[in-house]
């Protein structure tokens, strides 16, 4: 369809890809980094235990309450010993645990203090929704500065082919994902199943000249994700991860992690913060090959209208 003069119309996804393309930077007037940014950075240590490493991702995922914990009570509530919490402590940089305790309360007052005061919450389901938006304002935080998903965007969109890698829980993610990026990108290949499958998956992905995967991890976290993305590794792939933690072993295995907020306050997780973050890495994946990207969209708009895939509105 066109317009008078014969020019073509885009279609809203389209001009939605040509107007929002990420800019590089930090936001002048928005510096604030989220609390469970600043503690990933003061956490991040390469030579922490196993259970230090359960005491930080404990206090990241509960910073506002684990801040006035006494040490008895968070070593109870991660299922350490005290002279466990003392010594990560020391490891992270500290005195004892009164030090490491008066900079969570530091951080965590610092942040209450310059937003509004905090609601009185409703029901359940609007508790949900709180949590939901506290995590997408700490998303917010952390795209102050857009350099790391711009590049990884880059580095997306040229490998090909581009695999995506989600498991149990993490599948409906994934699946989007792939879905969208399969309009930008020639060659999008998606793992949802461990084990050999994935295996050969990856395997072949490499062997057919990809050099990344993105790999989503939500919570509860498989070991059989872990494998897989060691597998991609020695295959010689290179990985994104989109996930929840800021540490732990599949952390460990990525190139480039974005750590985001779930919703945890019903029976089943929701996933706001993440979604968003998979339509940002999606939108610098647009944004680094502007050309393919627009003849993609093109393409896949001229299928579109020939095969009636969509109602007219």
């Amino acid at each position: 369809m066109g317009d008078e003069g014969g020019a073509p119309v885009p279609s809203p996804q389209q001009a939605r890809a040509q107007a929002s393309a990420i800019t590089s930077g930090k936001a002048v007037q928005d510096t604030e980094v989220s609390p469970t940014a600043q503690l990933r950075k003061l956490f991040d240590r390469p030579r922490l235990s196993p259970g230090q490493r359960r005491i930080a991702q404990y206090l990241i995922e509960h910073i506002a309450e684990a801040a006035f914990l006494s040490i008895t009570d968070l070593a109870d509530r991660v299922g350490v010993s005290q002279p466990s919490v003392t010594r990560f402590a020391s490891a992270v940089g500290f005195s004892g645990y009164p030090a490491l305790r008066e900079k969570l309360q530091s951080i965590t007052l610092g942040t209450r203090a310059g937003g509004a005061a905090e609601e009185i919450r409703g029901n359940e389901l609007q508790a949900a929704v709180d949590a939901e938006i506290e995590n997408l304002e700490n998303l917010r935080r952390d795209f102050a500065d857009t350099d790391r998903v711009i590049e990884t965007g880059r580095r997306l969109s040229a490998s090909t082919p581009l695999t995506v890698l989600g498991l149990r829980i993490s599948v409906s993610l994934a699946e989007y994902f792939a879905y969208a990026a399969r309009r930008i990108h020639p060659d999008v290949r998606l793992v949802t199943r461990g084990g050999s499958v994935a295996y050969d998956a990856l395997l072949q992905s490499r062997e057919a000249g990809g050099t990344w995967v993105l790999a989503f991890s939500m919570p509860r976290h498989a070991q059989e994700t872990l494998t897989a993305v060691r597998v991609a590794r020695s295959a010689g792939l290179k990985v994104a991860l989109v996930t929840d933690l800021a540490l732990g072993p599949i952390v460990d295995e990525a190139d480039a992690t974005f750590a985001t907020g779930t919703g945890s306050r019903l029976v089943f997780d929701s996933y706001a913060a993440p979604g968003v973050m998979c339509a940002a890495l999606l939108q610098a994946m647009t944004d680094a090959d502007p050309e393919r990207t627009q003849a993609r969209l093109d393409e896949y708009e001229h299928v579109a209208d020939e095969h009636h895939f969509f109602l007219r509105d």
